[in-house]
């Protein structure tokens, strides 16, 4: 982690590094309206010091951070939540519906967590998850707004990453934070060509036709630019989200042809033939990486989303 986790944006807005596994994987957003706040995605309860840091560096009053908004309740984006909302005595948590519980008892989403990774690597990564009092959340339903200070927040109901996921479109930048929606576009992948960005299929609730739906919703809204969580701002989203909308439909052909066979192996065939896959497009895009730096920015996604493709075959089997 770099001596400097913050980045000024414009519009306001800062960019924070979460801190998570390496520089440059996930961020998370402190929105400013007049003397209001908001923090859009919160990281792992280990950011919430580096969030905190940040307010205090500003010389922001804790009391004047309106919302705490994860765009949906996978850990990377909302392991945070309780944390800081421990620390934020006047915030409210605006979370998608489908979600709120979770965020209110998190123990399944802590149990889940656990099982994939074992509790000392959950430790190492995520820190804790802690329950937010119910009173404290608010569900934030397809076209709610709120606003802080001068500046309008509109929710849309974006599944297809996950069913409990929202995005957040704000009238000051034209921009939206996207979560997951609007895929991955880390910045050692940027080119001439403008950012790689690719879809994620992270299990469990991968639905290609959705996630889709949920690009073409966005890119409707005529947006000057995303907020990726993964990984910062990018203007001129039209191409790039055309390029995820074919690259969903890549990941589903993918998919159905790695499917006959071993049904024991079939994880690592997904594996094979989507690091085959991002590998091709990463050198059409022209990423100059080695093969190694290929793999270290694009590994841990690549197995993401084989096991998110693994489940959706499954799903679809059954």
């Amino acid at each position: 982690m770099s001596s400097q986790p913050y980045a000024e944006i414009g519009h306001y807005i800062t960019r924070i590094d979460t801190a998570m596994m390496r520089e440059g994987l996930a961020a998370c957003y402190l929105l400013q309206g007049g003397d209001e706040c908001a923090i859009i995605e919160t990281g792992t309860h280990n950011t919430v010091p580096i969030i905190l840091a940040l307010l205090a560096q500003r010389g922001i009053e804790r009391g004047q951070v309106k919302f705490v908004i994860p765009t949906h309740v996978h850990l990377d984006h909302a392991g945070g939540v309780g944390g800081l909302m421990q620390a934020l005595p006047e915030a409210t948590l605006l979370v998608h519906p489908r979600g709120a519980r979770h965020m209110i008892d998190p123990s399944k989403l802590k149990a889940g967590a656990t099982a994939v990774y074992g509790e000392e690597a959950f430790a190492k990564v995520y820190g804790d998850i802690i329950p937010v009092d119910a009173q404290r959340v608010r569900e934030m339903h397809d076209g709610d707004h709120v606003l802080v200070g001068d500046r309008r927040l509109d929710f849309y109901d974006t599944p297809g990453h996950a069913r409990h996921h929202f995005c957040v479109y704000d009238s000051l930048s034209a921009g939206i934070f996207t979560g997951d929606t609007f895929g991955l576009a880390y910045p050692p992948l940027t080119t001439e060509k403008g950012p790689f960005i690719l879809p994620t299929t992270t299990p469990v609730q991968f639905d290609p036709q959705a996630l889709k739906a949920s690009i073409r919703k966005l890119l409707a809204l005529n947006p000057e630019r995303m907020f990726l969580t993964h990984y910062g701002a990018m203007d001129a989203p039209r191409e790039p989200g055309e390029r995820l909308l074919a690259m969903v439909d890549d990941y589903v052909a993918l998919a159905e042809k790695a499917a006959p066979g071993d049904e024991a192996t079939l994880l690592q065939r997904l594996e094979s033939a989507m690091q085959d896959y991002l590998f091709a497009k990463a050198r059409d895009h022209g990423v100059t990486l080695s093969e190694d730096e290929l793999q270290e920015a694009l590994g841990f996604d690549i197995n993401l989303n084989s096991q998110g493709l693994l489940v959706w075959l499954q799903q679809q089997q059954g």
